[in-house]
């Protein structure tokens, strides 16, 4: 049940209705509603999988209280430490436990010896990177004194069920949204307005843009023994695009719906296209992740091994992209590519340039100044280099897919449709100015038009509306899912 689909239009209008005009203001059965919904959304994929977020939300609820407690330090790190391998042994088993296998078989053929290892067919639970690290969020929390574990078993389970957010984030912190389920909330028609513009913008660069790319990008990758360099090229900026309008699109209306619910979560994305160097741009990315990796990754390590001066910054931001591409999904291709995107960082760091903000300097009519523009453009090529190896299926086909583009022969002759290089050409742009015009603004669509006649403001929302209804597709699913 994909939000750019009829099921989840029904659906939400259901819950909606009960929540704020049979439970208005009943904050108990609000969040029972709430906890209600959530699993029927999640066991609309697989019911298959419903029990092991069941297991897990007891369990973390059962620990949370034990921490918080214990009498002394060592049980609460001992409690913790449990918490921490239950909830990571879990992600092990379902999401990787095949690719170590798989991993190992290919070593002992490597070395010509005979393996009677086999993969076994394990149901991957759709969110469960992105839940498992809500829980382990919640459990280092309350060790580390910063949160009080939650009593109320409603509560919690729908902070870890809240059906906007549990199948790709964002990975709100228990900060976040717990206390807003603990206070009363009623319909705030301001809020809800804004939230249905952030769904009207997320609706548009998945349907419009990231689909649309889609289309372009797969042909691009499913062929590349027999598509020219320009193709291979096109097709990779492409697939920048497509990954961001998919993600950010998706983020913006979880984030629209939860406003309609009376909830803010975590903002995920803050313009990444427009970021300088790829400090800032991992600042700008997938927000909720990159701080929760900062926090209970990068910053621990980072003080571990402060002696080794930038040589100990520089380990540790590589360890955290390595976990970070590993979190991705069970591949080599997302492993090298973390690799990649910790090597980046190392000139920033020996230059002392990591966390220096640049500011986005433009000329008196709006357009970027040439050296930010400069900056812009190096660092969205650096991302969409590495980009290559997040899409590729293997590391073969990815460095086969890296020399396709450096091949000169025909490589001005684009093979595939020019109706879908058209429409990539046309909407990405308007995607790029949207929101390069609302960049001060939480999400491109925000403030546009607010200030124009009503009668045009109105003229555009529709617009947009009908453009989707009649691009809109089945079985588009949100890229984020696999993970």
């Amino acid at each position: 049940m994909v939000f750019n689909s009829p099921e989840f239009l029904v659906f939400f209008v259901i819950v909606f209705a009960l929540y704020y005009f049979v439970f208005k203001e009943i904050i108990k059965a609000q969040n029972g509603l709430l906890l209600v919904a959530s699993y029927v959304f999640y066991a609309y994929a697989n019911w298959k999988i419903l029990p092991l977020l069941l297991l897990t939300t007891a369990v973390f609820y059962g620990l949370g209280i034990a921490v918080s407690e214990a009498k002394t330090d060592k049980r609460k790190s001992l409690y913790t430490l449990f918490g921490v391998v239950f909830g990571i042994g879990a992600l092990l088993y379902f999401k990787y436990f095949n690719f170590f296998i798989s991993s190992f078989k290919s070593m002992f053929e490597a070395f010509g010896l005979q393996s009677n290892l086999h993969t076994f067919n394990i149901i991957l639970p759709i969110g469960i990177s992105f839940y498992t690290f809500r829980l382990l969020s919640y459990i280092i929390d309350i060790q580390r004194g910063k949160i009080m574990p939650t009593r109320n078993i409603i509560d919690f389970a729908a902070y870890v069920a809240f059906f906007p957010c549990i199948l790709a984030g964002p990975i709100d912190r228990p900060a976040t949204l717990i206390p807003q389920l603990q206070r009363k909330r009623v319909f705030n028609y301001p809020l809800a307005v804004d939230g249905m513009r952030q769904i009207l913008w997320g609706l548009f660069k998945k349907v419009m843009v990231a689909d649309y790319c889609a289309n372009y990008v797969n042909k691009a990758f499913e062929t590349y023994h027999d598509q020219s360099g320009i193709t291979l090229l096109s097709a990779v900026i492409f697939y920048s695009f497509q990954l961001y309008a998919d993600f950010s699109g998706y983020s913006d209306m979880v984030i629209g719906l939860s406003k309609l619910l009376g909830f803010r979560v975590t903002k995920n994305f803050d313009y990444p296209f427009f970021a300088q160097n790829i400090a800032e741009y991992w600042r700008k990315w997938h927000i909720s992740l990159t701080s929760w990796l900062t926090d209970y990754i990068f910053m621990p390590l980072n003080v571990k091994w402060r002696d080794w001066g930038k040589w100990g910054m520089i380990a540790a931001i590589i360890v955290n992209f390595l976990i970070c591409g590993f979190w991705h999904g069970a591949n080599w291709t997302f492993v090298v590519w973390g690799f990649y995107h910790g090597l980046l960082f190392i000139p920033l760091i020996l230059s002392g340039a990591m966390y220096k903000k640049k500011k986005l300097e433009t000329y008196q009519w709006g357009f970027p100044k040439f050296n930010v523009l400069f900056n812009i453009l190096l660092t969205f090529g650096l991302v969409t280099l590495g980009n290559i190896l997040f899409r590729a299926d293997s590391l073969k086909e990815a460095f086969e897919y890296m020399g396709g583009i450096v091949n000169l022969h025909s490589f001005f002759h684009v093979s595939i449709e020019k109706a879908l290089l058209l429409r990539c050409v046309l909407l990405i742009p308007c995607m790029v100015i949207v929101e390069w015009i609302g960049r001060k603004d939480q999400f491109g669509l925000e403030k546009l038009g607010t200030t124009w006649n009503p009668v045009l403001r109105h003229a555009m929302y529709y617009t947009i509306a009908l453009l989707l209804l009649l691009a809109i597709r089945q079985n588009q699913v949100f890229i984020y899912f696999q993970f």
